[in-house]
């Protein structure tokens, strides 16, 4: 295998920034960090390309850094989809194995998952993923594999995550004028919990929160299985733009003053610090006091909590995730949003940094970049499944339950 065949090259094209991460696949099951480029995004808003043109430039820059590091061209990548328009569904379908019981075979399991992700589907909607929950036989639930077994009546439990074809379509073409073919295309919570989330905590339960610039997308765990995701509408670059207004000061202000003073939790807030801010135009500078940011960014972080209480109710999980809520990405490290979220929701929080690549920088450890590293996981993950294993749909339905 060549360099370039050994590469996995992810895009994880954000509101706020867009990073191409390259790894490298080592002899064995291990993967090593090769090289990280990033651009600030331009032409994205809210998980969507609002300008073709300018996403295209972005996407090129982090591409070509990139390049320049492993002195390789990228020609392919797998890339990541995210945004208010992206919807997970639970559904259930089954087939009859024959006329009387017999073996599970695999080409069984194949039919009975297709006809759980029979559900009609808006003439826009496009499936991205179709994760395999459980399966049932007969009489008995609850099974993980079920090939092999005997049985006449098998029924698949399934996750099915649809997104939007047109904004989907505009990221590929997006990725695709910068000159790199689109390999795969990948729910972005689902490649962040890949980087993140414990084993212990997919088994017990746990809800995984990836707070971007525009949205704050979820996905819950339970049994080892996706039970859950969704997309919230409000992210980072929100708290940012609640300085900006409130305290009448540039964006890129608001944003420095956001991440070195902002403090969500008033319990936590021990002293009233008095800071200098740039004003608007040419007016001089003002001060403002840290009870003053509290008061403006704490209740946008009561709402974003809130956000995702009703949505954690509205997939039947809020008393499914007793290992608790896990945040990563660059919104996760907004001062007292772990002790708020403790205290509202009475569970375990922790904030996860990526791990799993081998020699990793402090840098590409840090939580922003856990979509591009469980990016290139999952590709590294579901390309030697697809050599060691059956090719096409049960490849890579054998490599989801191999992160389950």
């Amino acid at each position: 295998m060549t360099k370039k065949e050994r590469h996995i090259v992810a895009l994880d094209i954000g509101s706020t920034k867009t990073c191409a991460l390259i790894g490298e696949l080592e002899d064995g099951s291990g993967v090593k960090f090769a090289a990280l480029g990033a651009a600030e995004s331009k032409g994205w808003r809210k998980g969507q390309i609002v300008n073709l043109e300018l996403a295209v430039s972005s996407i090129r820059r982090a591409v070509e850094e990139a390049e320049t590091i492993v002195g390789v061209p990228v020609e392919a990548a797998l890339i990541g989809v995210a945004g208010a328009h992206v919807r997970g569904v639970n559904s259930r379908g089954g087939i009859t194995v024959g006329a009387r019981p017999r073996d599970v075979q695999r080409d069984d399991v194949r039919r009975a998952i297709e006809a759980a992700r029979g559900v009609t589907l808006p003439e826009d909607r496009e499936v991205l993923h179709v994760m395999p929950q459980e399966f049932s036989l007969d009489a008995q639930d609850n099974i993980r594999d079920a090939i092999g077994m005997v049985g006449q009546r098998l029924e698949a439990n399934v996750h099915i995550v649809t997104a939007s074809g047109t904004a989907t379509q505009n990221v590929v073409t997006a990725v695709n004028r910068a000159g790199v073919r689109v390999d795969d295309t990948v729910l972005e919570p689902f490649a962040s919990a890949e980087a993140c989330l414990t084993q212990d905590e997919r088994e017990l339960g746990a809800c995984l929160l990836d707070i971007g610039g525009g949205t704050t997308e979820l996905i819950a765990y339970s049994g080892g299985v996706v039970r859950h995701t969704a997309a919230i509408p409000v992210g980072g670059d929100h708290f940012t733009n609640d300085l900006a207004v409130g305290l009448r000061t540039p964006i890129p202000e608001a944003e420095k003053i956001k991440r070195e003073y902002a403090q969500t939790f008033r319990e936590l807030l021990v002293d009233d610090l008095a800071i200098e801010i740039a004003s608007v135009g040419d007016r001089p500078p003002r001060t403002v006091y840290a009870r003053m940011l509290t008061d403006i960014v704490g209740p946008r972080a009561q709402e974003l909590l809130s956000l995702i209480r009703d949505e954690l109710r509205r997939g039947g999980m809020e008393s499914q995730i007793p290992a608790g809520i896990v945040f990563t990405g660059g919104g996760a490290q907004l001062r007292g949003l772990l002790e708020m979220t403790e205290k509202t929701f009475n569970l375990p929080v922790r904030i996860a940094c990526p791990r799993g690549l081998a020699g990793m920088s402090e840098e590409v450890s840090r939580p922003e970049y856990a979509t591009a590293v469980g990016l290139v996981l999952y590709g590294a993950r579901t390309r030697r499944a697809a050599s060691a294993k059956p090719a096409g749909f049960m490849g890579k339905l054998k490599s989801m339950f191999a992160g389950a």
